[in-house]
Order: C-alpha cells, then structure tokens, then sequence
C-alpha cells in the first residue's frame, strides 16, 4: 500500500489526497511534524516539507509533481484534460492556488492562525492575518468570475484545478476563514466538491486544539 506523509491541514497534502482518493488508490496516511527536524525525514526530503508519496518502490516528494506522476500511471478517471491548451489553464490555475493564493491568503491566514501554534512559533502577526483576510476577497471574485463562464474552474470538466482549489479553501474553512456569503456559485462550486467520496477523509480531519466549525463537514452548507 502506498504511504502519504502528511500534515492535515497542508493544503499540498490535501491536493495529493484528494488525487489518490478519485482515483481510488489506497493509501496510509501517517502524520509528519517535519518541524521538529526528525534525522529519518530529512533523508527521505532534504526539502523538509510535506507531502511525500512512497509508492512504486519511489518516494516522492513536491505536491505537482505527485500529482502529475500519479496521473501518468493512474490515467483513469482523468484530472487532466486531452488537448494542450486545456491542459495549460489546469496548470495555470493550480500554480495560481499553489503560488499565488497561498502566498497572499493561506501563508497569512491558515499559517498565522494554526501552524505558529502547533509549531511553537509565536503569536499570529496581526498585520498578515488582515493581509490575508483583504486578499481572499480578491481571490473569491475571481473565481466567480471563472464559474460565470465555465462550468469548473478550468473549463466544462473537472479537473486538478478543482482539487488544488479546494485543498486551500477546505483548509482554510476548517478555521471559519472563508465567506461563503459572499458568492454563490463558488459556494455551489465548493458544494460540488465537498460531495465527492474523495472529499470524505478531509472532512473528517481533526486537529488538536482546534475543532472544526459545525458547517466545515456538512454537506449542505
């Protein structure tokens, strides 16, 4: 069986699962504090950052990477689509969510909120959480201007962009950081997701020290 080192609220680690998950591989989760500079995970990733796969007699380290490795080998159901355009705004969106949107909201929110805690890192800095808190308003408006033109994120299929989209908003819903409110077709669109069988092991996540909202696992939000 395959084995996910992972954090559970890493939205890379949640992006990776969500791929194993719809394409129904078993696969052992093991918690990794990779923090606290255990000898053993440094060798598997001198990176020191989650998710690693170990599979096919490989570890794997870096979230795209897996993610374009497990749809090589696993092509059914498909996460990306046929034609090269089409696959270039897959590829577009999730370097947005993973680059640009977990910069400018995950990093501020999610991070200051939880990670500083759970590491031992300090108190949440103030100034990143409004930072963060201004920026996902940016972000969500422009998903409901993508899902005004396209029935998913990246055209009329769902795909990879979906999950890395929803891998960083799951996260950040887990600590009552995303205004549902403030569009619906995003919410429609995150309903969507949230219903799938991959979604079922996320939503069943439980951090010590910070339980979930009571709509986080409700599927109708």
């Amino acid at each position: 069986m395959a084995k996910l080192y992972h954090v559970a609220l890493s939205p890379f680690c949640r992006k990776v699962r969500l791929s194993l998950a719809e394409k129904k591989i078993e696969c052992e989760l093991i918690e990794e504090r990779y923090w606290e500079g255990h000898t053993d995970f440094h060798r598997r990733n001198p990176a020191r950052k989650v998710p690693i796969l170990r599979m096919d007699g490989r570890v794997m380290p870096e979230s795209a990477a897996i993610c374009e490795y497990l749809e090589e080998k696993y092509p059914d159901p498909p996460l990306m689509p046929r034609s090269a355009d089409s696959r270039y705004e897959v590829r577009r969106l999730v370097a947005w969510f993973d680059d640009k949107f977990h910069h400018e909201v995950t990093s501020k929110l999610l991070y200051e909120r939880v990670n500083k805690k759970i590491m031992g890192a300090g108190f949440p800095d103030s100034g990143n959480v409004k930072s963060g808190a201004r920026a996902i308003k940016y972000h969500l408006d422009y998903m409901a201007w993508l899902l005004d033109h396209r029935r998913w994120l990246a055209g009329d299929v769902m795909t990879l962009a979906d999950f890395a989209a929803a891998a960083h908003l799951s996260s950040l819903d887990y600590i009552s950081d995303v205004d549902w409110h403030r569009s619906e077709v995003v919410k429609d669109w995150y309903a969507k997701i949230k219903s799938r069988p991959a979604f079922r092991s996320i939503l069943a996540d439980q951090v010590p020290g910070f339980p979930p909202p009571r709509h986080y696992s409700d599927l109708d939000f």
